[in-house]
């Protein structure tokens, strides 16, 4: 299921069908009740409307400038461990407030859920979006934006549709590409760290239903690499992170995110059992020794299919995107893109899709004058035909 495919296949069919039957039930049951469930709060001032409410049991945010152009960014929110809250007189965001000042409308869904939150923030967001046009008129055009897990939902919201709903879609530090790869990857390097640091972490399958990250356990987990130097190495290279700080914050992230999908999946989604070390050092022996060693845990088949379903992409991008990534980023490495840009130049649409970069460290630690810079690119690039260059954001 990992659409692969070419897109006039029979299988693309099927497998498409089974992705739209995983997000349809959603979007039809909001449809049905698409009117915010209380009044929502509205907050006029020179610069614009702001409006705030529940919808579908997910808080929203929309805001039209005084001068609005007629047009629309559609921006998706990243991961986030707790609910998204949003406030009259708080910020629209960092990442959405520069389409705002070019004059677009940007509404923002928070999500009826936390963590990997694809299955549900998609139709949620399209609920959204039809409840603006009755409400403030039809955009004269359509962008998808957002970072982080929100770069997957633009992906996701691009391939969904491809007719004309959506001009274009900018990616900024998304984990684009298929769920499971990125997920799993994170499984097999808590595994690995469990064999280098036994005792540490609580289990792993399955992760316990009251884990929380804290402090007090990331102090746990640095002591004990403190104590074992050529394990916190391994982590180090196996990760590709710059410091045993930033292993400790991800260790625990990593268990989060595990255990959520293991939630959500009803079961154990992931699977190292194929996964092969490599990198820990520039002597394999390391590597046979993690190999030899390492923990083996077997995926439940339910649990699988339903990762596999939120998402595995079909490489369809029947419009632009722009993806922008930072150099060095701790928990999307740069080199994300890659294997979906595979899939997109398999699928036939490799013209659609275009990277450029920051030389800078951190995830999405984009400035909001970077941000703007990348969507008059992308907007550059819809009105006229003339895609970016990739390479360094000029």
């Amino acid at each position: 299921m990992f659409f692969l495919q070419k897109r006039d296949s029979p299988r693309y069919a099927v497998t498409l069908a089974v992705v739209l039957a995983a997000c349809l039930p959603a979007l039809s049951r909001a449809q049905a009740t698409a009117t915010p469930s209380s009044e929502p709060e509205v907050l006029q001032t020179p610069a614009g409307i702001t409006e705030v409410g529940v919808l579908t049991g997910a808080e929203y945010r929309i805001d039209v400038p005084a001068n609005w152009n007629h047009g629309l960014v559609v921006f998706y929110h990243g991961y986030s461990e707790r609910p998204f809250r949003y406030r009259l007189d708080g910020s629209i965001g960092l990442q959405a407030e520069p389409m705002l000042r070019r004059g677009y409308a940007v509404i923002q869904s928070g999500y009826s859920q936390t963590g990997w939150a694809l299955q549900v923030a998609y139709p949620e967001t399209e609920i959204l979006r039809k409840y603006f046009v009755k409400k403030y008129g039809q955009p004269r055009e359509t962008f998808a934006a957002g970072g982080s897990m929100g770069g997957a939902l633009v992906m996701v919201t691009m391939e969904l549709n491809s007719r004309n709903t959506y001009a274009g879609g900018l990616n900024l530090c998304g984990a684009v590409g298929p769920s499971y790869v990125h997920l799993n990857r994170r499984f097999a390097w808590r595994a690995a760290f469990d064999y280098y640091f036994p005792g540490i972490m609580p289990p792993l399958v399955p992760v316990p239903v009251n884990f929380e990250e804290s402090e007090a356990l990331r102090q746990k987990v640095l002591t004990a690499m403190r104590a074992n130097p050529a394990g916190a190495s391994a982590m180090r290279n196996l990760t590709g992170l710059h410091s045993d700080v930033e292993v400790a914050r991800a260790v625990g992230y990593y268990t989060y995110v595990v255990g959520d999908m293991q939630r959500k999946s009803g079961g154990n989604p992931f699977d190292n059992r194929n996964y092969l070390y490599t990198g820990t050092s520039n002597d394999s022996k390391t590597d046979y020794a993690l190999n030899d060693g390492v923990k083996r845990y077997s995926a439940d088949f339910k649990a699988r299919a339903y990762l596999l379903s939120h998402y595995s992409p079909s490489g369809r991008l029947t419009h632009p995107m722009l993806a922008l990534h930072t150099i060095y980023d701790p928990l999307i490495p740069a080199t994300t893109l890659s294997l979906y840009d595979a899939q997109v130049a398999e699928a036939g649409y490799s013209q659609n899709l275009v990277q450029q970069y920051v030389d800078r460290e951190g995830h999405c630690t984009f400035s909001g004058e970077e941000v703007g810079r990348a969507f008059d690119e992308l907007l550059r690039w819809v009105h006229t035909g003339a895609a970016p260059q990739p390479g360094l954001l000029k």
